[in-house]
């Protein structure tokens, strides 16, 4: 969570590299997107929490990227007003996951580890995936080495998912993926609150601007 990017970032990023940087960032918005999906469905089959966490990440910088693509050219009130659903829709799930760690710690059933482990599997591949498509601007401006920073810091979480589900395999117990989870869901939790409260500060300078003097 904390390693994704700004929508400023990559709203920058792409006006300067003629469509290029655009499109693929339409493919990791499409992949982000595709593995919220896949990765928070498998979580709720699963039992898994840390794997419904790591989902956050997706839908974080899918959210970004969305942003970015969209609304870039609108008004500042437009942008801040697309975070601020942004930041409310982590602060959500990110709420309700650390309200099911809470209640899974006293009813503690342990999680399907082979589904962990696929799926963690299959969402570093797509992050490694991404990652690989943005290697070329690793090394550019600020701007654009913080896109392709997503997707690797992405990747260190999908292998703390691994983690968790060998742990949980070896233990035959939840506690590995509860502990995964609390700590993953914190930090969407961090993340949605410094987005919201970025984006109502936003809004209320947009508000300032508009009033007459």
């Amino acid at each position: 969570m904390s390693g994704c990017c700004q929508d400023e970032c990559c709203g920058e990023a792409i006006r300067g590299d003629n469509g290029r940087f655009a499109r693929l960032l339409w493919i990791a918005l499409v992949v982000n997107a595709g593995m919220f999906v896949v990765e928070a469905g498998a979580g709720f089959a699963a039992g898994s929490l840390s794997l419904q966490a790591d989902s956050l990440d997706f839908l974080g910088d899918a959210g970004n990227y969305a942003v970015s693509l969209m609304v870039v050219a609108s008004a500042p009130a437009v942008r801040a007003k697309a975070a601020l659903l942004k930041g409310a829709t982590m602060g959500l799930f990110g709420l309700w996951i650390v309200a099911a760690t809470v209640w899974r710690a006293f009813n503690a059933v342990p999680p399907d580890a082979f589904t962990m482990s696929w799926v963690g599997l299959l969402a570093l591949i797509s992050n490694l995936g991404v990652a690989a498509l943005l290697w070329a601007y690793r090394g550019g401006d600020a701007n654009m080495r913080s896109v392709w920073l997503c997707s690797r810091n992405d990747a260190i979480s999908n292998l703390v998912v691994l983690v968790a589900a060998a742990g949980v395999f070896g233990t035959q117990t939840a506690w590995p993926d509860l502990i995964v989870a609390a700590v993953m869901a914190s930090l969407a939790l961090q993340a949605a609150t410094m987005i919201v409260r970025h984006a109502l500060l936003e809004l209320r300078d947009d508000i300032r601007e508009q009033k007459p003097a």
